[in-house]
C-alpha cells in the first residue's frame, strides 16, 4: 500500500473521530486515561493507586471480587458466590434460604470448585505474537503462555486487544481453596425478585464474604482494600475494578442486526423454556426448590439481560447512531482510492458472511455453544471426551482451555465434589434432548440418541444410569482413554454421539465467522484503532479493567427524579407481598436499624456482565460499595455507552455495616473489616516484624487455625 495514500486516509479518519462520552470506558490498567479524570474531576490517578487496586481485586467465578483484609478475606456478591452457597447447602442446612456465618475459621465451609484469580503482572507481547505469520499466532501464544507458567508458576494468559493490534500477557495468582465466611438470606440478597431485577430503586444486600486459603491456612494478602469510614456520598468520584464480560462496541451494523434478528431471539427462547420447566420442577417440593434455586436464578438473570440487549437493538436511535458512525468510517476510508478499494471489500465480506451463517446459528448454539444449558453431568461428559481428544494434540494446537496453562482450572471443574441432583439433571437434559429432536437427524443423530423414547424418558435413563456423579469415576476415565472408550456410560455415550456433528458445525463456524473475525472484522476494528489510538479502550474480554464515574441519580422515562441512593426506610415501605417478603430477621429487626442509612446507590461507571462483585472505591482507594447490577437502561451498553439514564447499581458500604452490626451480629467479621472499634493494622504494619511467620500470624489473629 502506498504510504502517502495510507497516511492521507488516516488523517481524514482522524478528523471524524468522535469524543468519548464523559465517563465512558472499560480501561486497561496499563492504559488508564489519567488526564481525562484529572480534567473532569480534578483528581490525579497515580500508578500506585492503579497498582494497589489491581492487586487487591480479582476475577472470581463468573464475576469479580476483592480482598478486604490482609488475611485472605474476599468481598463479592451473593449471586457470584451463590454456586458455592448452594453446593455447601443441604436439606438440613439451606444456607441459600437462611444465610450463613462462620465466626471462626473452623466453621468456614469449603467451596467445591470456585477459584479466584488476581492479576499480579502484565506486559505487552505484541511483537512476540506477531513475529511469525498470522497462521502461527496460536502457536506463538501457546508458547508464550507455557514459558510464563514454567517460569513463574502463575496462570498465564495472552489477551488479544484492539482486534489483534495489541497482545498483552497477563499473569494471575490463582486461589483454588476458597471457603464461605458469610452470606445473607437469598430473600434479602435478591429482594424484589425478578420484578426488580435490572430496575432501580433497589433494596438488595447482594453481598458475600469468602476466604482464600493456601496450604491449609488463611492466605496472606498484603494488598487489600480498606473499608471507608465515611461511606458513599452524592456526586463523589468512584472507581470500579472488575472483569467486564464480552462487549460489542466495535461491531458493525451487520453484526448487530444478526444479534437482534437471529442470535438473541433464539437465546431468549431457550432460556424461557428452561425457566418454565424449572418453575414447574421447583413447585413440586421444597427440596426441588432448593436444588433448582441457583440454576433458576442464573437463567432468569441471563433471560432479562438478553431481553434488555434485544430491546436495545430494537431501538432505532441506537442503531441509527451505530450505523452513522460506521458509515462515516467507511466513507472516510473509501475517500482514498488505494485504501478504500480494499476497505469496501472488507465491509462487504462481513455482510455476506453473516448472511451465509445465520441459518446455521440455531444448530451451532444447540450443539456447541452453550449446548446443554445448566446440566453439570453433560458438561462433565463433554469435558472428558474432549480432554483426551485435545491432550493428544501438541499444546499449541489445542483449544485454549485445554492447554497446559489452563489445566489447573480445568481439573478443578472436572473433579469438583459438588453434589449433583438427579431430578434437576433430568429436567435440564430433557430440555436439551427436546432441542436436539427439533434440529432433526440432518443436524444430529436423534434416532440413535432417543432410540424410540421421548426426550423425558431418554433423559431419565441417561441420568439414572450414568456414573459421572462419582469423582473417582471421573478421575479414572480422565486417566485412561481406553477406559473412556469402553465405559458404556450413557452420558459419555451421548457426548460421543454428538461429537461428529459438533465438529462439523464448529468447523463451519470457524471457516465462516472465526476466519472472518480474524480478517475482515478485525481489519475494520484496526482502522478505528489506528485513527483513535491510545485514547480508546478495547472491547471487554472478561479480563481486569477499571472504570470511573460519579455517584448520581437520574430521571426515568417518565421524567421522575430517582435519588442517588435508597435507604432501609424505603425498603420497609416497599415490603409486603411477593416478591417483597422480607426474611424474618429483617421483618423483626426494623426497630434496630437506622432507616436513613444508604442501602443501594447508582453511578455512571461503565459496566457490563462480569462486573458483578467489583469493588467500588473512592479517591482514597477505600471501599464505599460493591457493584451488583445495572439498571435496564444499562443493558444496551454492550453495544454503545450512554450516561443519560444508564446506571451501575451498587450496595452501599454503610448499609452493609449497619446490617452486619445490628441484624447479623458479626463482631468478628466487622473487626476484620476495621469496623468493630479499632481498625486492623495496615498491610505494611501487618507484615513488619512478622515476615518469617506471616502465615501463622494471619491465621491466628482472629481466625484459629483448623485442627
Amino acid at each position: 500500500m502506498n504510504l502517502k495514500y495510507a497516511l492521507r486516509g488516516l488523517l481524514l479518519l482522524a478528523t471524524l473521530a468522535l469524543p468519548l462520552a464523559a465517563d465512558e470506558g472499560m480501561w486497561l490498567f496499563n492504559a488508564f486515561p489519567k488526564d481525562r479524570v484529572k480534567e473532569k474531576y480534578s483528581f490525579e490517578v497515580t500508578d500506585a493507586f492503579l497498582a494497589h487496586l489491581r492487586l487487591s481485586s480479582m476475577r472470581i467465578g463468573g464475576g469479580s471480587g476483592s480482598f478486604v483484609s490482609p488475611h485472605g478475606l474476599i468481598f463479592t456478591n451473593h449471586h457470584v458466590a451463590s454456586d458455592c452457597i448452594s453446593k455447601v447447602s443441604s436439606a438440613q442446612h439451606d444456607y441459600m434460604k437462611n444465610g450463613f456465618y462462620a465466626a471462626a475459621a473452623r466453621d468456614e465451609l469449603s467451596c467445591p470448585d470456585l477459584e479466584a484469580n488476581v492479576l499480579v503482572a502484565l506486559e505487552e507481547v505484541t511483537a512476540k505474537v506477531k513475529a511469525d505469520s498470522p497462521a502461527k499466532r496460536a502457536a506463538a501464544i501457546a508458547r508464550i503462555e507455557t514459558e510464563c507458567m514454567q517460569k513463574t508458576a502463575n496462570h498465564c494468559e495472552v489477551v488479544k486487544l484492539f482486534a489483534g493490534e495489541r497482545y498483552d500477557l497477563y499473569q494471575y495468582k490463582q486461589y483454588t481453596d476458597l471457603r464461605l465466611v458469610f452470606a445473607p438470606e437469598f430473600g434479602i440478597a435478591f429482594f424484589g425478585g425478578n420484578t426488580d431485577n435490572f430496575e432501580y430503586p433497589r433494596y438488595d444486600l447482594d453481598i458475600a464474604f469468602l476466604r482464600a486459603y493456601e496450604n491449609g491456612r488463611p492466605a496472606d494478602t498484603p494488598n487489600y482494600l480498606v473499608w471507608s469510614d465515611g461511606g458513599v456520598k452524592e456526586n463523589e468520584l468512584v472507581f470500579v475494578a472488575g472483569n467486564p464480560g464480552t462487549t460489542s462496541r466495535f461491531a458493525t451494523p451487520t453484526q448487530l442486526s444478526f444479534y437482534r434478528d437471529t442470535q438473541l431471539p433464539f437465546t431468549i427462547s431457550r432460556l424461557n423454556a428452561r425457566i418454565n420447566a424449572l418453575r414447574e420442577f421447583s413447585a413440586t417440593s421444597e427440596e426441588n426448590r432448593r436444588a433448582a434455586e441457583r440454576t433458576l436464578f442464573g437463567f432468569w438473570n441471563n433471560w432479562k439481560s438478553s431481553a434488555g440487549k434485544y430491546l436495545g437493538l430494537k431501538d432505532d436511535r441506537l442503531m441509527a447512531r451505530k450505523s452513522n458512525l460506521d458509515r462515516r468510517l467507511r466513507k472516510a476510508v473509501e475517500a482514498d482510492t488505494s485504501l478504500g478499494a480494499e476497505a469496501g471489500k472488507v465491509w462487504d465480506q462481513v455482510g455476506a458472511a453473516y448472511k451465509t451463517w445465520a441459518p446455521n446459528e440455531k444448530a451451532y448454539e444447540v450443539l456447541e455453544r452453550p449446548h446443554a444449558m445448566g446440566s453439570s453431568l453433560f458438561r462433565i461428559a463433554r469435558m472428558l471426551v474432549r480432554w483426551h481428544e485435545e491432550r493428544a494434540k501438541p499444546n499449541d494446537q489445542r483449544v485454549a482451555e485445554y492447554r497446559d496453562s489452563g489445566r489447573k482450572s480445568m481439573e478443578l471443574a472436572l473433579f469438583s465434589p459438588a453434589p449433583i441432583d438427579d431430578g434437576l439433571e433430568i429436567v435440564l437434559l430433557t430440555q436439551y434432548l427436546e432441542e436436539l429432536k427439533a434440529l432433526g437427524d440432518k443436524e444430529a443423530p436423534v434416532k440413535a440418541i432417543l432410540q424410540s423414547a421421548t426426550p423425558a424418558q431418554a433423559a431419565e435413563t441417561i441420568v439414572r444410569g450414568t456414573r459421572l456423579k462419582s469423582v473417582a469415576e471421573r478421575k479414572r476415565l480422565a486417566g485412561d482413554k481406553a477406559e473412556l472408550a469402553k465405559s458404556g456410560d450413557p452420558m459419555i455415550h451421548l457426548a460421543q454421539l454428538l461429537d461428529p456433528p459438533v465438529r462439523k458445525i464448529r468447523k463451519k463456524y470457524e471457516e465462516t465467522i472465526e476466519t472472518l473475525e480474524a480478517s475482515a472484522v478485525d481489519k475494520i476494528a484496526q482502522y478505528r484503532f489506528k485513527v483513535l489510538g491510545a485514547g480508546q479502550y478495547p472491547d471487554a474480554t472478561f479480563t481486569p479493567r477499571i472504570a470511573f464515574g460519579a455517584i448520581k441519580g437520574y430521571r426515568d422515562k417518565t421524567e421522575a427524579p430517582l435519588p442517588f441512593a435508597t435507604t432501609f426506610g424505603g425498603m420497609y415501605h416497599r415490603a409486603g407481598k411477593e416478591p417483597y417478603i422480607l426474611p424474618a430477621r429483617w421483618a423483626d429487626g426494623k426497630s434496630q436499624l437506622d432507616l436513613v442509612v444508604p442501602f443501594d446507590f447508582v453511578s455512571t461507571c461503565d459496566i457490563t456482565g462480569g462486573d458483578s462483585g467489583s469493588p467500588t472505591v473512592n479517591q482514597k482507594g477505600e471501599i464505599v460499595g460493591i457493584v451488583f447490577d445495572g439498571n435496564i437502561e444499562s443493558l444496551p451498553l454492550t453495544y454503545l455507552y450512554s450516561d443519560e439514564q444508564a446506571r451501575a447499581v451498587h450496595v452501599a458500604s454503610q448499609g452493609i455495616v449497619e446490617a452486619l452490626r445490628k441484624l447479623y451480629k458479626t463482631p468478628e467479621l466487622l473487626r476484620e473489616l476495621g469496623q468493630g472499634g479499632e481498625r486492623l493494622p495496615s498491610a505494611a504494619a501487618h507484615l513488619e516484624g512478622f515476615s518469617e511467620y506471616s502465615g501463622d500470624f494471619a491465621a491466628m489473629l482472629f481466625y484459629p487455625v483448623p485442627k
